[in-house]
Parts: structure tokens; sequence; C-alpha cells
């Protein structure tokens, strides 16, 4: 991997159930469940997944790029002018945050570490 490269994308669907078989039966991608809340995709030429929501989807895909130190770039983002709106978390696989670029688009970096 490397460090800015968009490595995953993520979308909203209230129906993982449903989104899985649209997807699957269209253009072939596979899915794996990680509870009730998350399938990830393969066989789209990026991978991504699905995060399942009640709320209203706005701004439908979340880009993710990839970085090894979360910490150095969470405070380089903020510097730039980078608006942080999740802080860093733990997820199954690794650690993420979000942040807003001056524009307003909501983007993730993740890290295995």
């Amino acid at each position: 991997m490397k460090n800015n490269h968009i490595d995953y994308i993520e979308f909203q669907a209230a129906d993982l159930e449903g989104i899985k078989a649209f997807y699957s039966k269209l253009f072939g991608w596979t899915f794996t469940d990680y509870g009730p809340d998350y399938v990830s995709f393969t066989g789209s030429g990026v991978d991504g997944g699905f995060r399942r929501t009640d709320d209203p989807v706005v701004n439908g895909v979340l880009v993710v790029l990839y970085h090894a130190d979360l910490e150095g770039l969470k405070m380089e983002i903020i510097e730039a002018g980078g608006t942080l709106v999740k802080d860093i978390f733990s997820f199954p696989g690794g650690r993420r945050f979000h942040f807003l670029d001056p524009g307003g688009n909501e983007l993730a970096v993740w890290s295995e570490q």
C-alpha cells in the first residue's frame, strides 16, 4: 500500500441484503459480512464497503485514503485547513479518522497499525 493513495470507497445503505443482491446480480461483485451493519465488496476495480444507516443518504460515497502514520497526517490535515469530523478510532483490521477538506468533502484515512 502507498501513502496518500485512494485505497477504499465506502457507501451507505439502509438495506444491506438488498444492496448485495443488486450489485452481485448486475456486476458480479462479491461480499463479506462484518456483522449486521457492514459489508465489504470486491470485484469492482477498487475495494469498498457498505455501512448500514437509517439516516438519509446525502453524500453517498466516502473515499478512504491509506497512510501509515495516522497521527502525523491528522495534524498535517488540520494545519492545512482541514477539519476533523471523527477522531482516530479502531475497527476490525485497523484504525481510521474522518476529515472535511476546505470544500466540505468528507474523506477518511486508514491504517492497519
